[in-house]
């Protein structure tokens, strides 16, 4: 503990975060970091329990607490307070193979554990973890890191999401030969495409990509596997390959199709067409500047919104179609309202399942006054306009009982509709990289493997990441990709060093 009364004598400090009115006037990402001494007083309110939950990586009650990546969060915090960020980074990259990620996106769960948070402020463990890789980065204390020796094995890992970039990363330090391929024009999969700007701007992935690129990795970008090339012509060119393509198997609504009615996209391609907009310099400003940028195809200027789920994602594109000049915007949620504090039974260090209002419902407020979420809600039917473009939506409210939804009789209500953004989650991996490969799934859409384990039915066939494991958070990406590349690792020299 680097200050014993540190958590008494300074209070929670969060990066502060630029006021909605002025932030949605861009796609920037809108938290200022605090100054090294805040920072290090930060540091000082972690108390180095002697049983530090916040890196436990726990389930109770089937939700997880505490980081899965099992972060040495309290030395790192003490190396923060004394002032030596570079000695915190030797701890953290440890553990975590992209911190810069994980610190902008992540929900925390190491600080949802923070024996601080069961009766006061948790530990800003996310915000301290940013600020360690980002001073590794300005500091040039984050080198290279290039193998003194390499294998002669060679691997594919298909997907650059951040299960295929952890694993490709550790296969890398190990001295394989690692080339990883990927159906987009840009690395990153989710964090690229998925997630907007503002939460993670692209040149932060852009900046790993380098390094990467340095440290001896190759990429392959516009390459669709399945498709462009097959298995057999990956068996006969690497010695193992590994499967992280995700779980973009979108979820659909029985009201209405995406293929058949204009102004209504899945979420994930909505997002992508925005950030492409984005980064090839379609659009350059936020709300004010949207009339300009009208007649772009997936685009909200003018338009009444409506987006189906309460998640990160439906967030997301809240915060985007308000950049985009959207004229209303709706967020439905079939499940009831959270409680705004813990209920009796969900006690700390549970996972907290309490109301948040984030930063796109920040936003929705501040512009239109009021919270744009309405629960219980789900959409029942569609109306659509002569030309096939969507016009209204009629929703009704539900309720649950044994698990079974049901309709509550005459709570139909109409709004206008101009673009309905599905959010609704996913079903599990695509069925033609399987296919090709020949792997098992399960009955969820995944590949199947013995628990705790990475290997697919198909010998030297790995697999990680949401393909694996199913719709997951970003640290579980790197701790599948991790994971699968030990196993790898074992696979191809009998033992492993990671």
């Amino acid at each position: 503990m680097g200050k014993p009364t540190g958590f008494l004598e300074y209070k929670r400090i969060e990066n502060r975060d630029i006021p909605p009115q002025q932030r949605i006037e861009n796609y920037d990402y809108f938290h200022e970091a605090l100054s090294d001494t805040e920072r290090m007083e930060q540091g000082a309110r972690c108390m180095n329990c002697g049983v530090p939950l916040c890196q436990s990586g726990m389930k109770l009650h089937g939700m997880v607490t505490g980081c899965p990546l099992h972060n040495l969060i309290p030395e790192w915090n003490d190396e923060i307070y004394h002032g030596l960020p570079g000695y915190a980074y030797s701890r953290l990259q440890k553990t975590n193979s992209f911190p810069e990620f994980t610190g902008r996106v992540c929900p925390a769960l190491c600080e949802k554990a923070c024996t601080e948070g069961e009766h006061g402020s948790p530990v800003t463990v996310r915000d301290n973890e940013l600020y360690v890789i980002e001073k590794a980065y300005e500091e040039g204390t984050l080198k290279p890191r290039i193998p003194e020796n390499r294998s002669d094995k060679k691997i594919a890992v298909i997907g650059a999401g951040p299960a295929g970039l952890a694993c490709a990363d550790l296969l890398n330090r190990r001295g394989h030969n690692v080339t990883v391929y990927e159906r987009e024009d840009r690395v990153g999969g989710l964090l690229m495409y998925g997630i907007p700007n503002m939460k993670l701007p692209k040149d932060v992935i852009q900046r790993r990509k380098d390094l990467m690129i340095e440290e001896g990795l190759v990429f392959c970008t516009g390459v669709d596997v399945g498709r462009d090339i097959t298995y057999d012509e990956l068996k006969k060119r690497y010695d193992a390959i590994v499967l992280c393509c995700g779980a973009k198997k979108a979820r659909s609504l029985p009201a209405v199709d995406p293929e058949k009615v204009d102004g209504v996209y899945y979420a994930v391609d909505y997002l992508t067409q925005a950030t492409k907009y984005l980064l090839d310099g379609k659009v350059k400003g936020g709300r004010a500047e949207a009339k300009d940028y009208k007649n772009l195809a997936k685009y909200a200027y003018g338009k009444h919104v409506v987006i189906v789920g309460g998640g990160d994602t439906g967030n997301d594109c809240l915060a985007t179609s308000i950049r985009q000049g959207a004229k209303s915007v709706l967020q439905l949620e079939m499940m009831p309202c959270p409680p705004v504090e813990r209920a009796a039974s969900n006690p700390w260090p549970e996972w907290p399942k309490t109301l948040k209002t984030d930063y796109g419902q920040e936003e929705a407020i501040a512009l239109f006054g009021d919270d744009p979420r309405i629960y219980e809600t789900t959409v029942k039917s569609v109306e659509t306009k002569k030309d096939g473009g969507i016009k209204a939506i009629t929703t009704v409210q539900v309720s649950f009982a044994a698990g079974k939804m049901t309709e509550v009789a005459g709570s139909e209500k109409t709004y206008p509709c101009d673009m309905l953004l599905i959010a609704a989650g996913f079903l599990g991996a695509e069925d033609y990289v399987p296919e090709a490969f020949g792997v098992k799934e399960t009955n969820r859409s995944v590949i199947e493997t013995a628990e705790g384990s990475y290997k697919t039915s198909v010998p030297g066939v790995f697999t990680a990441g949401d393909m694996h494991r199913g719709q997951s958070l970003v640290v579980w990406g790197i701790v599948e990709g991790r994971g699968a590349a030990k196993e790898v690792d074992e696979y191809l020299m009998g033992y492993s060093a990671l």
